[in-house]
């Protein structure tokens, strides 16, 4: 049942988003609804100031204030447990009482979850390009940042060298 989950969007007053996701843990657990409601989330990044004194600050900020993401298969019964948590004011995209789930772009875009790309070749490896205007050219790893989901690829194109870069999908190791 696991596999029908999707991502919805769960608008909460303003500052209750750990509550709420808090109080929706604590339902789950206390009702056996792990097979429904499998994930809640809230999209954070970690963000560095450097105050006027000169003090480094680091703390998590929300990227949707007043916002959850719940990960579950949608029912009356799903939807009864999340609409009556204190602090939710409803779903967002409802239509009626039924809310639209986020696609799995929007929910990879908006930092819900995370795809995971495993990459086969290394800094110094010889690459094939599979997608763009470069396709089937070769070149050598230059660089890569995982996080960001890039790579750099260093591509000789009319007799001279030219760093690319690329999304890591874009590119696999070369059989050459």
């Amino acid at each position: 049942m696991a596999d029908t989950a999707k991502w919805y969007v769960v608008q909460t007053f303003s500052g209750y988003e750990n509550t709420v996701k808090a109080t929706i843990e604590k339902t789950v657990q206390s009702r056996q609804l792990q097979d429904q409601i499998i994930s809640i989330a809230i999209p954070q990044e970690t963000v560095t100031e450097i105050t006027d004194a000169g003090v480094t600050k680091t703390y998590d900020r929300k990227l949707y204030p007043s916002y959850v993401f719940v990960k579950m298969v949608y029912s009356d019964d799903t939807w009864h447990v999340i609409r009556n948590i204190r602090g939710v004011s409803g779903f967002v995209g409802a239509s009626g009482n039924d809310p639209f789930p986020l696609t799995d772009d929007e929910v990879y875009e908006m930092g819900v979850e995370k795809r995971e790309i495993v990459v086969s070749y290394a800094v110094g490896d010889t690459v094939k390009i599979l997608d763009g205007p470069l396709t089937s050219f070769t070149g050598v790893v230059e660089s890569m940042e995982v996080e960001k989901n890039s790579v750099n690829v260093i591509v000789s194109m009319f007799g001279r060298e030219t760093t690319v870069e690329f999304e890591l999908d874009q590119v696999e190791l070369s059989s050459q």
